[in-house]
């Protein structure tokens, strides 16, 4: 899907502000969030691309201005809902307010089963895919094309995955892009580096 959590290779957000070492959480609540996020996890409440596309699904205003544990939250909280674990009344009870959620998922889709090979040395072109749901192909590499350097083994297939569906397991391919292919007149020369699904891809004659 594409929304706001999308942000690479966009322009207007200014440079990247590097404060050196910083401690991972800023407070008890951080730290209560992140044991709640493994723990929910452990029980199988959820798959990572479940959790991941819960984070997408949040209302954009609200991504926006959430804290990196806020999004945490926001995203097991819904998934606690969505499964049954409590309502979103209790959930708004409990916490003496109303607890904002993430929107309603959309639907996947199954990967194909007989994909074409592809090997390291060949020159692909990203899938100009556009899908409602969950999908781990930036939006900047959409209909670009680069070269395999590597590949990974098999993992869920995550655009199934991400809605609990079944679906044939595949590998991602480390696929270099130039930057000057992915961002004309906008970029230095420099080689950017992409893990890409192989259903994303065809292969370039």
């Amino acid at each position: 899907m594409d929304g706001v959590h999308d942000l690479g290779g966009r322009q207007g957000f200014g440079p990247v502000q590097f404060h050196g070492h910083t401690d991972p959480f800023h407070g008890e609540a951080d730290i209560r969030i992140a044991a709640m996020w493994v723990r929910m996890g452990r029980h199988g409440l959820y798959n990572m691309d479940e959790y991941r596309h819960a984070i997408e699904r949040m209302e954009p205003r609200h991504y926006m201005v959430a804290s990196y544990y806020e999004r945490t939250f926001t995203a097991v909280a819904s998934l606690c809902v969505e499964r049954g674990v409590f309502s979103a009344g209790e959930l708004s009870a409990a916490a003496g307010f109303a607890v904002q959620l993430s929107r309603p998922s959309r639907e996947g889709r199954v990967g194909e089963a007989n994909l074409p090979d592809i090997d390291v040395g060949d020159r692909v072109r990203v899938k100009e895919d556009f899908v409602p749901g969950h999908i781990r192909m930036p939006g900047y590499i959409r209909g670009k094309e680069g070269v395999v350097v590597g590949m990974s083994p098999v993992y869920p297939y995550p655009d199934a995955h991400g809605h609990g569906l079944e679906s044939p397991w595949q590998r991602t391919f480390d696929v270099r892009f130039s930057s000057r292919h992915l961002w004309p007149d906008s970029a230095e020369e420099s080689e950017v580096h992409v893990g890409v699904f192989h259903g994303y891809l065809v292969k370039v004659a």
